[in-house]
């Protein structure tokens, strides 16, 4: 096996690429949000083409067969990270042009279909170059990087975003965070050219278009085969159920005046909440989250994990009930919440890679895996605004804490199909 012939320590690379998946979805997803609401595009505009341009995350198990084909899984890692670098800065230099919005889109649907690729083939290093007791020891590292990617870009660039626009203007400050973005991808991409293991060569050889889409449907009916599959989708869609409902109405709840039953947090306050009271939390929960695992075992363990991912989503309703204007009071429970998100969420990956990507395709199975994810958070998701329209903030946090029943029920009963040792094979 490779991990027996590792001449560099997961240390230097697991961090890395996990961050470099986190950065381009969280500032496509929830950045770009804010800045086309600072430079005066309509709601309607940029709620319809955020979304749209998130569809890759959705649908890479599509080409995610066509990676295993070609070059080395290094090839494909490095080579986009360097092509969102530089539609990160082209987007920069898209901004002060009268049509800015037009092509702000189309160089952020590149980023997404760029984005989506590093997803496959990262993780695909990641399941080839580690067995299943790495794999558990540094899933902790993996769900921390990519999660401080998020609270880097979603709290830090936000909070900077806003300092810079007193002094500098709207446009010029939002080039200069799509500038950073980019000089981290660029970074991060010539940082793997040395670090990053290759992650095994193709081992297939595909002559035509025929060859590929028959390889293609080989990797889906052999992914719908697999043991315990529809048992596993439904696990998958309902571990995360209830966050799919509270992830986009927290902010909102954060932000809205209190009269309207909210809390009525600046934008730099939400970042400061996020990217100093969250960040900490959430990578220390996603590490010993995974120390856990690797101690105890998965299928001992994971039932744990959603009562400490689920569990804590009870902090927004008590702050919906008592609204506290106090910072530390709302970042403490940010706190509890994160390290909760960071300490479950790890159950939920390593289960997807040890039960559900094991075999012959095991990338573009676990790519299929983390499609169907994104797509249970992303429902809820599309209907938890009218929903907390509907109920007001403090019934629908109510609902969220019903949304995590099936989570509990599921994974108390979830079948494992393979144990520890089996599951690298």
């Amino acid at each position: 096996m490779k991990n027996k012939h590792q001449t560099v320590s997961p240390v230097l690379w697991v961090p890395t690429v996990y961050f470099a998946m986190g950065l381009p979805f969280v500032a496509l997803s929830m950045v770009s949000v804010l800045m086309f609401s600072d430079l005066e595009i309509s709601n309607a505009q940029i709620t319809f083409w955020t979304s749209l341009i998130m569809l890759p995350w959705t649908l890479k198990p599509l080409w995610s067969p066509f990676l295993e084909m070609f070059k080395t899984k290094k090839y494909f890692v490095v080579i986009t990270e360097i092509v969102t670098g530089i539609a990160f800065a082209l987007v920069a230099l898209s901004l002060p042009l009268p049509s800015f919005f037009t092509y702000a889109i189309a160089l952020m649907g590149v980023i997404a279909l760029s984005g989506a690729t590093h997803d496959i083939a990262g993780d695909g290093v990641y399941l080839t170059e580690l067995n299943a007791t790495q794999q558990a020891k540094y899933i902790g590292w993996q769900g921390a990087f990519y999660n401080m990617a998020k609270i880097l870009t979603n709290g830090g660039l936000v909070y900077l975003a806003g300092m810079l626009k007193d002094s500098f203007g709207i446009v010029q400050a939002w080039m200069v965070i799509m500038i950073i973005c980019a000089a981290i991808m660029a970074f991060i991409g010539l940082y793997h050219i040395r670090i990053l293991p290759s992650g095994g060569a193709s081992v297939n050889q595909v002559r035509s278009v025929k060859d590929a889409g028959n390889m293609l449907w080989e990797v889906i009916r052999s992914f719908f085969e697999k043991k315990n599959i529809w048992y596993y989708i439904l696990f998958i869609v309902l571990y995360r159920f209830a966050e799919g409902y509270a992830v986009k109405i927290v902010p909102l709840f954060f932000k809205a005046p209190v009269g309207e039953g909210g809390l009525g947090l600046s934008v730099q306050d939400i970042g400061l909440v996020y990217g100093t009271f969250g960040a900490a939390a959430f990578i220390l929960g996603s590490i010993l989250g995974g120390y856990y695992i690797s101690a105890r075992g998965l299928k001992k363990t994971l039932f744990h994990l959603c009562c400490a991912f689920n569990i804590p989503f009870i902090v927004y309703l008590l702050l919906a009930i008592y609204q506290p204007s106090n910072l530390w009071i709302i970042g403490s429970g940010v706190v509890f919440e994160y390290f909760g998100y960071g300490f479950g969420f790890v159950g939920l990956m390593l289960f997807m890679m040890q039960q559900i990507a094991p075999g012959k395709h095991q990338m573009a199975h676990y790519a299929f895996a983390t499609g169907i994810m994104n797509l249970g958070v992303m429902l809820p998701g599309m209907m938890s605004g009218y929903l907390s329209d509907l109920l007001g903030y403090q019934n629908f946090f109510i609902w969220v804490l019903v949304a995590t029943i099936p989570a509990f029920l599921i994974t108390w009963f979830v079948p494992f199909t393979y144990n520890n040792k089996e599951a690298k094979s």
